[in-house]
């Protein structure tokens, strides 16, 4: 089977033999269909499926299926409409004598828990949350910003430290050490040439991005505006996750409630507690598990069960996590408290 996870900042690709093990694997840029299209997003993966092959010894391009099955786990595949438009680009390719779509919160979830039952989160530049139980059901959001409802994740915690700091510096609102460290982090004097900067594109929007730890240094150090953005951040996290074990049934069920994403990964203790100590309130029965690894793990676990119509053998799980590591436990931290 041949197994993706495009993101948007990079795809990782891996074809896997039946029992697990890892025949070959490529990487390359991010997955943007929104930008591209899909047509051009989904031809863009053709040189990876290819590298990929070359690695297994195989040649696709013949007009015969390269794999028995796809499992393609995508960014921007929010919506079920979404998720359609690129399967039916993949199967132009007919990479696969089947093909299975799905947003890559899905990966995550899979990479993270023991089966395909349980909970994700994933926090990382924006947030999504999905959630399956054994028999297919799932429950999930559409995650496309703020239309959805949607609040937090790396981007948007970024804009809100420096509309907060904005505010500080130019007296409309508290006073917050955020008003002197961004602009710091810039070697910047102060909120005014950092504003000036992000406008004019000196400081390129990319790297907004690094102003979230400067967010969590504030929090720990107990400015109470980075304290309560933090704090917010940690009950959308938790709002997510209970919302889903509830759509699923699951609250009174021990769950694995599967966390990722940079935001989550960093492991800043504020946030960490936070989530643990309000998960504890509204879902006393989750068990929360940071995966840090790579989600592709996930994608080719889904396509393992697919090709084994269940739960694949718990061999062929461990042959494939050991070819493609995570870290401790393959990424997987879980916490029983």
């Amino acid at each position: 089977m041949l197994a993706f996870d495009a993101g948007n900042s990079k795809t990782d690709v891996a074809l896997v033999g039946p029992d697990g093990t890892v025949l070959g694997t490529a990487r390359g840029d991010g997955f943007q269909p929104p930008v591209t299209g899909a047509a051009a997003a989904v031809d863009g993966l053709a040189p990876l499926v290819a590298a990929a092959a070359a690695a297994a010894g195989l040649a696709p391009g013949d007009g015969r299926p390269l794999v028995e099955q796809v499992s393609a786990c995508l960014a921007n595949a929010d919506l079920p409409v979404e998720e359609q438009a690129l399967e039916a680009e993949f199967r132009r390719h007919g990479w696969g004598v089947r093909t299975r779509v799905a947003n890559d919160v899905f990966a995550l979830l899979r990479a993270g828990a023991d089966g395909p039952q349980g909970v994700a989160v994933v926090c990382g530049a924006g947030i999504n949350c999905a959630g399956m139980r054994a028999d297919g059901r799932t429950a999930r959001f559409p995650a496309i910003g703020r239309i959805s409802g949607d609040w937090g994740g790396g981007a948007f915690l970024a804009e809100e430290a420096v509309w907060w700091a904005a505010r500080a510096w130019d007296g409309r609102g508290g006073p917050t050490s955020l008003a002197r460290a961004l602009p710091a982090h810039f070697g910047l004097p102060d909120m005014g040439a950092l504003i000036e900067a992000l406008h004019l594109g000196s400081v390129p929007s990319s790297r907004r991005h690094e102003l979230v730890p400067v967010l969590f240094t504030a929090a720990e150090e107990g400015d109470p505006v980075a304290v309560r953005l933090v704090r917010r951040q940690a009950e959308e996290v938790v709002a997510l996750a209970a919302v889903a074990l509830e759509r699923l049934g699951l609250l009174a069920e021990e769950t694995v409630v599967v966390l990722g994403g940079g935001v989550l990964a960093a492991r800043r203790p504020l946030l960490t507690e936070a989530v643990r100590e309000l998960l504890r309130a509204r879902a006393p029965r989750a068990v929360p598990r940071l995966f840090t690894g790579p989600p592709v793990i996930g994608a080719a676990l889904l396509g393992l069960d697919l090709v084994t119509g269940g739960v694949c053998p718990p061999q062929a799980q461990a042959r494939l996590r050991a070819a493609l590591p995570g870290g401790p436990a393959d990424g997987r931290d879980a916490d029983r408290d």
